[in-house]
């Protein structure tokens, strides 16, 4: 059963300050309708501005992801759209009193304790999937950072760091499924060295960081007079370094916190691809740069298949969903007329059918003698007749309408049809049928290759009274 898309089920605020700019923050999440993706909206600048969640949008990635869409600047994306995709939503708007969302503890903990609360409710439209078809990757050879993915019929990520430290070499982390998102990933903080700190917070670059938000890794020996100094400049009670060679303002959640962080850091940048993912992603030494690179690549991955008409998925093993009694009972065309064997799929707007082609079939002796390929006009009449199911299902009595032609548009043959061919079909409802009249828009596959589409109008008559 296809999986249908989800949203938040009411609003809700979380407010905290900006580990940049230090700025009290809010961010009130809110219900979006399908296909609406994530987006954040500036309500403290004048017309209130969008600024959407895609690779695309993405302005710097030093100490956190930054959006920019028409010079409006959202900061410090990661944690949220991590919250977000982990709990398996697809739409969300997100209205920020300011420009950064607030770091809270670091993690998404608190993002995802809210969501939860608010409760999360289904869509009535099937989730979009990317699934990866070959392998993908980005990699930076002079740094040693390299993110692959490969195909897969489910999510999962795995993550390698080394900082070269005595503190922080190797670790790893593994979220082989998203339900175990909350359970295992979500809370994990963020890590900073001891000399990435001071560098920071002598530059006032992190005017809302303090112990409560990162876990703090010392790269170096320390005296107990510079911990006092550090304890005074963060407002914090006397402080030390704990045998893990971290400092003592937190206890940590796993041995690997810092690898699971940095995996969740990883899932908020995937967020930006605009839709989940089906495949295995690996990464060596991920960062937002890398990450949102890696995305971009995706990104373009995913603008070139939708370039390409892309054909029903057609099982011969699974049982039709009307076998060839079933359709002569929803349509009066019988042999040699009747050109559609069967449906595999249909709901409101769209259904697909199959038409199979053996030598046997009567047009092939004179249209060619010597190279029988099926008459475009017949093609036409198939496509025409797996879209009369579709419109018929629109009424309680489809045996007293007849459907006819009104006009048939923008043509094109792509690949010639011939015996021993499967013609695969799907026609679209462009809109509601008004007044009996229905337009719908069809595409014949052969294989993976697109051999015809065409518009088409119809009108559904009820037959008169005998």
């Amino acid at each position: 059963m296809a999986e249908k898309q989800r949203t938040i089920s009411k609003s809700v605020t979380v407010k905290g300050n900006g580990l940049h700019t230090g700025l009290e923050a809010a961010i009130t999440i809110k219900p979006a309708p399908v296909d609406h993706g994530y987006a954040f909206k500036r309500m403290d600048l004048k017309d209130q501005p969008l600024v959407k969640a895609v690779a695309e949008n993405v302005d710097t990635t030093e100490r956190g992801t930054s959006l920019k869409e028409s010079d409006v600047q959202v900061q410090t994306i990661e944690h949220i759209l991590a919250s977000l995709y982990g709990l398996g939503i697809d739409n969300a708007l997100m209205e920020l009193s300011g420009p950064e969302v607030p770091i809270l503890d670091g993690s998404a903990k608190y993002f995802v304790r809210a969501i939860l609360d608010a409760g999360i409710k289904e869509q009535d439209s099937e989730r979009k999937y990317f699934v990866l078809k070959e392998k993908a990757l980005y990699k930076d050879e002079k740094n040693g950072f390299e993110i692959v993915a490969y195909p897969d019929d489910n999510f999962s990520l795995d993550v390698h760091i080394d900082f070269n430290s005595k503190v922080l070499g190797n670790q790893y982390a593994s979220l082989k499924s998203l339900s175990d998102f909350k359970s295992e990933i979500a809370q994990c903080r963020t890590f900073v060295f001891l000399h990435e700190l001071e560098y920071l917070q002598a530059n006032n670059l992190i005017k809302g960081g303090d112990f409560d938000n990162a876990i703090v890794i010392m790269d170096r020996k320390v005296t107990q007079e510079e911990l006092d100094r550090l304890a005074v400049l963060f407002n914090k009670p006397k402080i030390k370094v704990k045998s893990e060679g971290i400092l003592n303002n937190v206890e940590l959640y796993f041995y690997n916190e810092p690898a699971r962080h940095k995996l969740l850091d990883l899932m908020g940048d995937l967020a930006l691809l605009g839709c989940q993912i089906k495949g295995r992603i690996i990464a060596n030494k991920p960062g937002h740069h890398i990450n949102t690179e890696f995305v971009k690549v995706l990104r373009k991955k995913i603008k070139s298949e939708l370039s390409k008409p892309s054909p029903p998925v057609y099982d011969p093993d699974k049982p039709p969903l009307f076998d060839i009694n079933t359709v002569m009972k929803m349509l009066p065309h019988r042999p040699p007329f009747l050109l559609v064997d069967k449906i595999t799929y249909m709901d409101k707007w769209t259904i697909c059918g199959i038409k199979n082609l053996t030598m046997n079939e009567p047009f092939f002796a004179g249209h060619f003698p010597g190279e029988p390929i099926m008459p475009g006009v017949l093609q036409l009449e198939s496509m025409a007749q797996v879209g009369g199911i579709l419109l018929m299902s629109f009424v309680p009595d489809p045996e007293n309408y007849a459907l006819y032609f009104v006009k048939i548009e923008n043509v094109k043959f792509k690949q010639k049809v011939e015996p021993g061919d499967t013609l695969v079909i799907r026609m679209t409802l462009k809109g509601p049928l008004r007044r009996g009249i229905a337009l719908t828009y069809g595409q014949g596959f052969i294989g993976n290759k697109l051999a015809i589409e065409a518009d088409f109008m119809a009108q559904m008559v009820r037959k008169p009274e005998k």
